[in-house]
């Protein structure tokens, strides 16, 4: 009903939302930087959809003093986005507003995690009436909302996936499935994907392969790497691999029903597990859709063929649905569904409580047992009742608001008017993905797929900024765009989103140019 009502809002004329109010006023740097397109020719400013709603008016910290706040105390790392940072106040839906009231069309989700929408109506009814029911007991007391929680979760997993364990985070829901896997294999070994991320913990930094985040200290003992199956950027695959309506355009032998990519790939998979790790493992990580790495696809069947071979050697299999659950790719409520397999652990966060800590490990009563036995596991916020009320709400929205659908139409949607600009632009080399996860690959030519210089992909991404749109950024060398708005999102802002990604790398063409 909500999103029924909200569509019919967005379909009234354009002008509605042009009033000169802090929901639409440019900043001044958005004024420059339309003067600068204009002198270069662009034919118009994209038009921001309209939206019925007006922020609350910021009246916190200045910006001068969150920026010394920031850096004096809060991080020694670079890790905001754009040269100035945004200082948001504000979200509704797939919006977000600024300090100064400027609005943002949010096609990153919190990094994948806001999966109904900002401050969602009814998913705020609950958590306020539970925040003033109870806050807290730790999982020695029973209190109505896990067990709620559990039952409407489970419900959606098939059997024999029907244990669950709660934790606040990714990180957290990893470290511990991995603790299951050694716990309950009687092995060490662990593999995941070049690329992969799974989480910032001492253990997971070891299935985590993505450069930045490794370190010279140790950790992540008894993790292995192996080759990520990427059919644009590895060195197999073409035009028939993937599980998209987007397919690679590098030319391939494969027939549609017989990828030769796969294949290969697997040869690469059975030569870690026959040079890299011992004759028995505990088990291989991967997600079904790689999240930091850029959004990148695996050959269809790929995943399949490697978990006979894992479990072939005792291994048990983890998928980390942290990003793609939820509905968010569309055609499955779960990613691994999209490959047809039944992992034996999965892990889930971000989306599952909207941007609320929590994360949840899923397995089997038999694994579950095998940690029993090892150990005493405890996590003093996990279950916590006002993440279980939440989580409750967003699976309940996305049922009644038929949000996974949306996913599928809308996704499909963008997804193909993204892949119009990949034939337009010779710097945009791979347009992939399912339902609402969408990658942008860009390159300094088609020919050679070489990653566009770091510092002309910042200038794309702060000119969709520029022009209200916040999008993601993902892959080894960060040159891939990563778009996955909340599940909510419409054509119309679809169609903005696609003309100011347009309008950013035409600007950036013509720079190139003089």
């Amino acid at each position: 009903m909500i999103l029924a009502w909200r569509h019919l809002l967005r379909t009234l004329p354009l002008e509605t939302s042009s009033r000169r109010t802090p929901t639409t006023c440019p900043s001044p740097s958005l004024g420059t930087f339309w003067r600068s397109v204009t002198k270069r020719g662009l034919h118009s400013k994209p038009r921001m959809p309209p939206c019925d709603f007006t922020p609350e008016r910021y009246q916190s910290l200045p910006y001068r003093r969150v920026l010394e706040i920031y850096r004096q105390h809060l991080s020694s790392m670079q890790t905001a986005y754009f040269p100035e940072p945004l200082l948001l106040h504000q979200g509704h839906m797939e919006w977000l507003f600024d300090h100064q009231g400027n609005r943002y069309l949010d096609f990153f989700s919190g990094i994948v995690t806001v999966s109904v929408g900002h401050c969602h109506p009814k998913v705020n009814t609950v958590a306020q009436k539970q925040l003033g029911r109870l806050w807290h007991t730790s999982a020695v007391f029973f209190h109505p909302p896990i067990h709620e929680y559990a039952e409407k979760l489970l419900a959606l997993l098939p059997e024999p996936l029907k244990v669950i364990f709660l934790t606040n985070s990714g990180s957290e829901a990893n470290d511990l499935a991995l603790l299951m896997a050694r716990a309950h294999s009687k092995n060490i070994d662990i593999i995941s994907f070049r690329g992969a991320y799974h989480g910032c913990s001492p253990y997971t930094l070891g299935l985590s392969n993505v450069g930045p985040f490794k370190m010279t200290l140790p950790g992540g003992v008894g993790c292995q790497s192996t080759m990520c199956p990427d059919v644009f950027r590895g060195p197999w695959g073409g035009s028939h691999c993937r599980d998209s309506p987007v397919q690679t355009i590098r030319k391939c032998n494969c027939a549609p029903d017989s990828c030769q990519a796969k294949d290969q790939y697997l040869e690469q998979f059975k030569d870690t597990l026959n040079t890299c790790v011992a004759k028995s493992i505990a088990g291989f990580f991967a997600e079904p859709i790689q999240g930091v790495n850029g959004f990148v696809q695996y050959p269809k069947g790929f995943l399949k063929e490697a978990f006979e071979l894992v479990r072939k050697q005792g291994g048990v299999c983890i998928v980390d649905e942290v990003q793609t659950g939820l509905g968010r790719l569309g055609s499955h409520f779960w990613g691994f569904q999209t490959h047809g397999v039944l992992p034996d652990i999965v892990t889930m966060a971000k989306g599952i409580a909207n941007g609320f800590p929590m994360a949840a490990v899923v397995t089997t009563p038999e694994i579950a047992k095998s940690l029993a036995k090892s150990m005493l596991h405890f996590n003093t916020f996990g279950g916590n009742p006002v993440a279980c009320a939440i989580g409750s709400a967003v699976l309940e929205v996305i049922k009644e608001e038929k949000l996974q659908e949306n996913s599928q139409e809308v996704g499909t949607y963008m997804l193909l008017e993204f892949a119009k600009l990949r034939d337009e632009f010779e710097i945009i080399g791979d347009v992939r993905g399912k339902g609402l996860m969408v990658g942008i690959e860009m390159v300094k030519d088609k020919m050679s797929r070489q990653p566009l210089p770091r510092e002309e992909v910042n200038q794309i991404h702060e000119d969709c900024r520029l022009m209200g749109l916040i999008i993601g950024r993902g892959g080894v060398f960060s040159q891939t765009f990563r778009i996955a708005p909340p599940m909510c999102i419409t054509k119309p802002e679809v169609d903005f989103a696609v003309e100011v990604f347009r309008a950013a790398v035409t600007q950036h063409m013509e720079r190139r140019t003089k």
